[in-house]
């Protein structure tokens, strides 16, 4: 190896400072590790050094860098061997190659393999700074390049909240004004109401708009596995942990972290969480060491946290550090006069998708307005796609529609006696025949085989207004 004196400290004030990195130097003089890490320390970034290949190796598998500044000539593995393992361990880490004389090629065939940079030795202070600022700006957009790849295919057929009702209209008068701000909100709603949706909508409301927005479902992951998404985890925190992994809240940083399903956690997960809402701090399982993070949070669940809360399942103070914004969105139940939008919506997306022209016939949009909706908005949409399917031509009618009378139980408040049976398949062959006959009374009382009065009586008793639906 050739040896070449150190690069000269300058003034800082050569390029522009930019922002903190971590930066791991490798090189096995150390006189130069230590003016490099000088310099690289005096313009606000954290150094770590490594003396060979070898030890760069092992630090790369452990340890997270934004850059890798590494010499290519070195004992015990070189700095080609440093790169591939931080191609293959560190993806998103950039290595800038440093070459003594006589070494050009070798630069260039590194940049080949998948440097970011090459800087040649000796090099000045504001060379250095300039190469690590470039490659930490290479860095940072390979990030958000992935992260709009994977999200891409989800914020294209991301579709806005849909309705007319005044419970939407009074939602997204309240996303209007508190996305904006960086105020903690929680969701709350049954299932298949649209939380993400709404959580989506705040994000793109917010200065934050540009950053990531990751969302993590509680109940999706075991209470084991739970802490390590969303902190991360040091190599060998546990068995598998063969690497170390930053989590959700390191992932975005800058953005918006989405905690759907917050009240399946356990009293012991919610006192970390609570600790890192209150000192914007994550420590990573197996770590020391804490790491600081700009997250707005925003959580959801479709539980009651205050009887949660009575009955010691979730910790009082964690509902009131999330609790700063509270959102209720309505059931579908609660709010009938969206589903014949939102059902156009559906099937709108559904012939865009297939390439038909499909719509809803009135019987179909009459008996789509009578039900009950358990599975709200998300039990709407596969109801749809399901009869869009089956339909054999391009109107819907009600024969398409095939919905599912839920279950009824004492515990979920519905409706259990006979006559309420009875009342509902009233209404349901009442409206379904006024939206065949359209609103012509006296077709339907020919078709359901009794008296226009009887027809009117029963009309008046079941609440069913002359198109088909309650008034």
């Amino acid at each position: 190896m050739t040896d070449a004196p150190p690069p000269r400290p300058e003034p800082l004030a050569s390029p522009p400072a930019p922002a903190e990195a971590r930066v791991l130097i490798v090189d096995d003089e150390s006189n130069m590790r230590r003016t490099t890490a000088m310099i690289l320390r005096q313009a606000g970034h954290v150094t770590e050094e490594a003396e060979d290949g070898a030890v760069a190796i092992q630090r790369l598998e452990a340890e997270s860098f934004a850059v890798v500044l590494t010499d290519l000539r070195m004992p015990n593995r070189g700095g080609i061997e440093v790169l591939r393992a931080a191609m293959t361990h560190a993806p998103e880490t950039q290595v800038i190659v440093m070459t003594g004389f006589g070494t050009l090629e070798s630069a260039v065939e590194a940049v080949r393999e998948g440097a970011c940079d090459f800087l040649h030795k000796p090099f000045e202070a504001h060379e250095l700074l300039l190469r690590v600022a470039m490659a930490q700006e290479k860095g940072r957009l390979v990030r958000q390049v992935r992260y709009y790849k994977a999200e891409h295919q989800r914020l294209a057929a991301r579709s806005r909240i849909v309705g007319q009702s005044s419970a939407v209209r009074t939602l997204l008068e309240k996303v209007a004004r508190v996305g904006p701000t960086d105020a903690t909100v929680l969701i709350t709603g049954e299932s298949g109401t649209g939380k993400e949706l709404v959580a989506r909508e705040l994000h793109e409301a917010s200065r934050r708009s540009e950053q990531p927005f990751i969302p993590v479902n509680c109940a999706a992951i075991t209470e084991t596995l739970l802490e390590s998404e969303l902190f991360g985890h040091a190599k060998g925190a546990f068995t598998g942990a063969v690497r170390a992994r930053r989590g959700m809240f390191e992932e975005a940083n800058g953005g918006t972290l989405f905690i759907d399903e917050i009240g399946e956690t356990s009293p012991g997960f919610q006192a970390k969480l609570l600790r890192v809402l209150q000192e914007g701090e994550v420590r990573r399982v197996g770590e020391s060491t804490s790491i600081r993070v700009d997250v707005r949070v925003i959580a959801a669940t479709n539980q009651d946290l205050r009887r949660a809360i009575a009955e010691k399942r979730f910790r009082e103070d964690l509902f009131y550090r999330l609790n700063v914004v509270p959102l209720r969105i309505p059931p579908l139940r609660e709010r009938r006069e969206d589903v014949p939008l939102l059902a156009t919506h559906f099937l709108a997306r559904f012939n865009q998708r297939a390439g038909t022209q499909k719509a809803l016939g009135p019987d179909a949009v009459a008996r789509l307005k009578l039900h009950e909706w358990p599975g709200n908005v998300r039990e709407l949409e596969n109801i749809i796609e399901q009869a869009a399917s089956l339909s054999l031509g391009n109107e819907i009618s009600a024969a398409d529609v095939h919905l599912e009378v839920p279950a009824v139980t004492p515990e979920s408040g519905g409706t259990h006696r006979l006559s309420d049976v009875v009342e509902e398949a009233e209404r349901r062959a009442i409206a379904g025949a006024l939206a065949r006959c359209e609103g012509d009374q006296g077709r339907v009382a020919k078709e359901l085989g009794i008296s226009a009065t009887t027809l009117w009586r029963r009309m008046k008793r079941l609440g069913i207004s002359a198109a088909g639906s309650p008034p």
